[in-house]
């Protein structure tokens, strides 16, 4: 009997960089909150001349490899493949994959973020979690009527950034499936 979960069993993480991982509200001219480091960094098509400044907690990238036996860990960000260049190797991530935005644009009713009906084609049909900062309502309710097998969709506060509830709150929902 197998004791873990391979990859095709496994719900899937999707994990937004800006807000759950980088807490840009709360980069601050005195610096960066507890635990968090800033970093420079110009991923592709950012002007070369204005690196773009990125608050990462390397912790994160403990919680998340340990979220690992549960989950298939994927990038659900708009920096795509460059989640895999710049920010994993500073969370001490292994390369991901990732959702990719373009191809034919997904229409979601008024009031719905944009990602949500790529994520759900990307979900095609399996469990996942998803962590953002622009998740709402909206949503959740679409999710609920469109995707039949259990989604879990986290709104998390672009001011603070993932924390210890949250992961908590993922390893205690994908143990629950």
């Amino acid at each position: 009997m197998k004791s873990r979960m391979d990859s095709r069993t496994k719900p899937l993480l999707l994990i937004d960089v800006d807000g759950p991982l980088n807490p840009y509200l709360a980069l601050t001219a005195e610096g960066a909150p507890e635990g968090y480091v800033r970093h420079w960094m110009r991923p592709s098509g950012w002007p070369a001349d204005q690196p773009l400044p990125v608050l990462l907690n390397p912790e994160h990238g403990v919680e998340l490899l340990a979220l690992a036996d549960r989950y298939e860990l994927v990038w659900a960000t708009t920096w795509e493949d460059d989640a895999n260049e710049w920010i994993a190797p500073v969370l001490g991530l292994p390369e991901l994959p990732y959702v990719e935005w373009s191809g034919p644009e997904r229409r979601a009713p008024l009031g719905t973020f944009w990602k949500t009906p790529y994520v759900l084609e990307y979900a095609a049909g399996r469990p996942f979690a998803w962590v953002d900062d622009e998740i709402t309502s909206y949503d959740r309710a679409w999710t609920d009527q469109r995707h039949l097998a259990a989604a879990l969709l986290m709104r998390i506060d672009p001011r603070i950034g993932l924390t210890r509830p949250d992961f908590d709150t993922l390893a205690e929902w994908a143990a629950a499936l």
